[in-house]
């Protein structure tokens, strides 16, 4: 749909109409999908449900079938409330719901791709300690989730979420950039700062190469969930600090796609270079 075309696009839709971006993206969503309003509520609001579960039935004992993965998200958990966090809790737990997650995609547990299932952790790692720790009601968490789902569909049609095409900048980089712009929303920014939100999380993470050891999405992805979440957290603050990125989002989102072209075949997730051409990633290239 031409509206998802670009972010300038998207808010120019929403400002023509008097509306807040999210339900600019949930009407041009509703035209698209032939969907009415409650329908393409209840569909979010099962989207905000499956993340809570995942999150919420997180098993610290649980081991992915490598058994790279497993374990971190409660070790996590356990630090923050022992008070050892120097950063804070929230941040603690922050970092803590992104492993978590991440943890639980690779385990094989029922997550929600945000955009994809190894950038899962990120989007909900951001609002649901955040939306917690601000009292956000059930619609204001949905809302946000029309905010990060718009950003994320014009990245994904004006340059790509797969790693495959563009690394990892388009995964969690993608996922990074629409975290950022819905804790704006749901910290009550703008539609400005949340596009500036989007451009400063993403460019932070441009160049970011895809490098699954043993072609797995566990290592180094989980942690990366981690990088792309408190990425998020930091662009969201400084955009509604005021502060705006120079480079333009839809140029930022460009410039991905232009960086992703030129990174070799070995960094977009064939695991053959970067960290998985190490030797010890090499140990787990017949893991499975």
């Amino acid at each position: 749909m031409e509206v998802f075309s670009s972010v300038d696009g998207l808010l120019k839709y929403a400002r023509d109409r008097g509306v807040p971006l999210w339900r600019a993206v949930m009407e041009a969503d509703m035209a698209e999908e032939d969907m009415t309003e409650p329908e393409s509520l209840e569909k979010m609001g099962r989207m905000l449900a499956v993340m809570r579960s995942a999150l919420a039935g997180y098993n610290g004992g649980d081991r992915s079938a490598s058994g790279l993965a497993g374990g971190d998200g409660g070790r996590m958990a356990q630090f923050v409330a022992s008070g050892g966090c120097v950063a804070g809790e929230l941040f603690g737990k922050i970092v803590a719901a992104a492993l978590s997650m991440g943890e639980c995609n690779a385990c094989m547990k029922r997550i929600v791709a945000a955009p994809t299932a190894g950038a899962c952790g990120v989007l909900p790692a951001v609002l649901i300690p955040v939306g917690e720790a601000v009292g956000a009601g059930e619609q204001r968490m949905v809302e946000a989730l029309y905010v990060a789902a718009g950003i994320g569909e014009v990245i994904a049609n004006r340059a790509s979420i797969s790693g495959a095409e563009c690394g990892c900048q388009a995964e969690i980089g993608s996922a990074s950039a629409m975290a950022a712009a819905a804790l704006v929303h749901l910290l009550g920014g703008t539609m400005e700062e949340m596009a500036n939100a989007s451009a400063m999380a993403l460019k932070s993470l441009l160049g970011l190469v895809c490098d699954p050891v043993g072609g797995l999405v566990e290592t180094p992805c989980i942690k990366r969930n981690v990088i792309g979440a408190v990425n998020a957290l930091s662009a969201g603050e400084m955009a509604l600090a005021g502060i705006t990125s120079r480079i333009p989002v839809d140029e930022v989102i460009d410039a991905m796609a232009e960086v992703g072209a030129a990174l070799p075949a070995s960094l977009r997730e064939t695991g053959e270079g970067g960290l998985a051409a190490t030797p010890t990633g090499e140990k787990y290239k017949h893991v499975i």
